[in-house]
């Protein structure tokens, strides 16, 4: 009788356990929304679409046709007679008026450039990470006026601050040669180790004393990167990727670091022209792995991408962005004709914002004009006209085009 009645009350026992832990786990998990409640919530259709935050527009080819044909035709005039392998890209207000590009690519395999070929910036690299220091500033992460021994104690140069870093007032000796008359290794250099290497450097001085002069520097800039490595504690490609190319969907835009990253589809090779007919291969040096005064990669419509979001408040404030384009000034008030990462100059009592590079082959620039015009030039066979280049595209555009 008595193990009859244990059996009853034992399976009442079980079933009051089964509806009691079942309670539980549901408690328990009404504290986590269900999955399908967020799935709900994820817009599929932009994840698909995935359309750029800055939709590049162009002018009505009605509007066109006059001003396209000269640039054609000016393009196709310097290719034959100046060499010039790349690409133009002119904007006005932020809508193109003209894109084209001319030449090879690769001129062993006869491959021509086209519309997503990617061009090394050479010092058009500066403007990224300029932005890049302002974003870190707006976030409270650093201040303009820390010096560098704040994030490196033990660098060599003291009390130079991120200003003088910017508007290339520092007086920093030039690491190229550093590197090319001490560096030992098999490797090139990374940011981290040219920045470990400088300290123990035996023959680097300074040039003079932070803030006295104004000294276009390639140190400060691959310095600059530096601190948004250590600040950010990711790779500055990281960082520029997550912060300026995904959110702007600049998907040809990368950093590359020579040796430590791989070689991407369309990513061009600087040329150089040998005997007037041959094109030789310009190969990476042991400067070409530091990153930050050069080394960003981008397409010419992905530049117009980044001008745009930059001039309209997507990249920095208008604070700040309104600091990148004034002159820079030394510590006894000269003004400077460096901004952060533009360079500022004034023609015909009109305010240019621009900035030009070279390397290894590699010419390029991109100016800015008051009526909001926009000239972007991306070459890679060591085009040498940049400047008048620039000009000639301007006075083409002014005198047939009307918006």
């Amino acid at each position: 009788m008595l193990k009859f009645v244990l059996k009853k009350y034992l399976k009442y026992f079980i079933v009051l356990f089964i509806v009691v832990l079942s309670s539980f786990i549901l408690s328990s998990e009404s504290e986590t929304p269900p999955v399908k409640s967020i799935v709900a919530e994820v817009n599929i259709d932009s994840l698909v679409k995935k359309e750029p935050i800055i939709k590049i527009e162009s002018f009505p080819a009605s509007k066109t046709k006059v001003v396209s044909q000269k640039l054609d035709a000016l393009l196709k005039s310097i290719n034959k007679r100046h060499d010039f392998h790349g690409s133009i890209l002119v904007a006005k207000s932020g809508k193109v008026i003209y894109q084209n590009q001319i030449g090879m690519a690769d001129f062993r395999k006869k491959k021509p450039l086209h519309e997503g070929s990617i061009f090394q910036l050479a010092s058009v690299s500066k403007q990224f990470t300029a932005a890049s220091i302002l974003m870190l500033a707006e976030r409270n992460l650093l201040k303009l006026t820390d010096t560098v021994n704040k994030f490196y104690p033990n660098f060599p140069f003291k009390n130079i601050t991120i200003k003088q870093l910017l508007n290339h007032t520092s007086g920093l000796p030039k690491y190229f040669w550093i590197a090319e008359h001490e560096w030992n290794q098999k490797h090139p250099p990374t940011n981290a180790e040219m920045m470990d290497f400088m300290e123990s450097s035996s023959t680097a001085s300074m040039f003079f004393r932070p803030g006295r002069k104004f000294d276009y520097s390639n140190t400060g800039y691959f310095v600059l990167a530096s601190i948004v490595e250590k600040v950010a504690n990711v790779s500055f490609s990281s960082f520029l990727k997550t912060n300026i190319f995904d959110p702007l969907q600049m998907n040809n835009s990368f950093v590359y670091s020579y040796k430590n990253t791989p070689v991407k589809e369309d990513q061009l090779i600087g040329y150089r022209l040998y005997r007037g007919w041959r094109h030789l291969k310009i190969r990476g040096t042991v400067n070409d792995a530091v990153v930050g005064d050069k080394n960003i990669y981008a397409t010419k419509e992905d530049l117009l991408k980044w001008i745009n979001a930059l001039n309209n408040g997507k990249v920095i404030s208008k604070e700040s962005l309104e600091q990148m384009y004034t002159k820079g000034e030394t510590k006894y008030g000269r003004k400077v004709p460096y901004g952060y990462g533009f360079r500022i100059d004034t023609k015909n009592n009109e305010k240019v914002i621009y900035h030009f590079g070279k390397w290894n082959g590699f010419s390029t620039g991109i100016s800015q004009y008051p009526d909001e015009l926009t000239i972007i030039i991306l070459e890679h066979t060591s085009y040498r006209a940049m400047g008048s280049l620039t000009n000639r595209i301007k006075r083409i555009v002014k005198n047939n085009f009307d918006a």
